[in-house]
């Protein structure tokens, strides 16, 4: 049996989009949700993600939907990690928080937004965990909160399920997430005995796809490996840029404080401007 990749568009949303059960498992295994909290019916929304950034455009993958209290759940797959996306989240979530009103009605009519992202890169390396939960919280009392925007990011290439205490279908989706791939010829046992969990790794088997899907599969992928490149491109050219400058600042700094020395010592300025590359009137500025 030859298996897809959970994590590509074609697949996520087959899986994730199509299937509310699926969905409503994976978001009660992986949301910060006691007991009375789960959720236990779900309605899909129309999705909006298309961000603006040429780099970020294809490397997300997005499941929007919410229960019949009206609690919104934003699922997003992150290919690549930008340092921007943690601001995209909280613009998304907010916006969704925000547009559940209209003008003159009641602000207790809002109902909590969770936006849960999985993301394929390590972003927190100084951080041992994989799970990071934001909230709004008093500073001195992070017992007092807001209750309003949830935003948890999940760190899979930090997921390993022999390291971790987590609730087991929470583990049960992290080693789907992570172990199944188009390298996947026999899936672990532990996963196929769960019911929802098999359903989900059936819907990765290649025959279920047509040939037009599998291309626009390996496109998804080619797409990635494209934006993984230019965006590594644009890091490194970033980060000589700001070497440059660095230096650039550091030599003339350097100057200043050699013509400096020079001119507490009574060396003519001609010759400090000789020495130094300063004009006369920088010289004669300088304390």
């Amino acid at each position: 049996m030859r298996y897809l990749d959970p994590k590509a568009d074609l697949t996520f949303k087959r899986v994730f989009g199509e299937h509310p059960d699926l969905v409503m498992s994976l978001l009660n295994a992986l949301l910060p949700l006691s007991e009375e909290e789960e959720i236990t019916d779900i309605e899909y929304l129309s999705c909006e993600m298309v961000p603006k950034n040429p780099l970020r455009k294809n490397s997300i993958v997005d499941v929007r939907c919410k229960d019949k209290q009206g609690r919104q759940f934003i699922v997003e797959m992150q290919m690549i990690w930008s340092p921007e996306f943690k601001q995209r989240v909280l613009f998304n979530a907010s916006k969704a928080y925000v547009r559940q009103i209209d003008t003159g009605e009641h602000y207790e009519l809002l109902q909590p937004v969770y936006s849960l992202n999985l993301v394929n890169e390590v972003f927190e390396s100084e951080l041992e965990g994989y799970y990071h939960y934001y909230k709004l919280v008093h500073v001195e009392h992070t017992e007092k909160v807001i209750n309003g925007l949830h935003l948890i990011f999940v760190e899979l290439p930090k997921f390993t399920p022999n390291t971790y205490a987590a609730k087991k279908m929470q583990v049960l989706w992290l080693r789907y997430l992570t172990e199944i791939s188009q390298h996947t010829r026999e899936v672990p046992q532990e996963l196929m005995d769960n019911p929802q969990i098999k359903k989900a790794v059936t819907a990765l088997e290649e025959s279920a796809f047509t040939d037009a899907q599998l291309l626009g599969y390996e496109k998804f992928w080619d797409i990635i490996s494209v934006e993984k490149t230019l965006y590594s491109s644009a890091e490194r050219k970033g980060l000589k840029a700001g070497m440059e400058k660095g230096l650039k600042i550091g030599r003339e700094e350097e100057k200043i404080a050699n013509a400096r020395n020079f001119k507490q010592l009574g060396v003519a300025a001609d010759i400090i401007a000789q020495a130094t590359g300063l004009s006369i009137e920088e010289i004669e500025e300088l304390g």
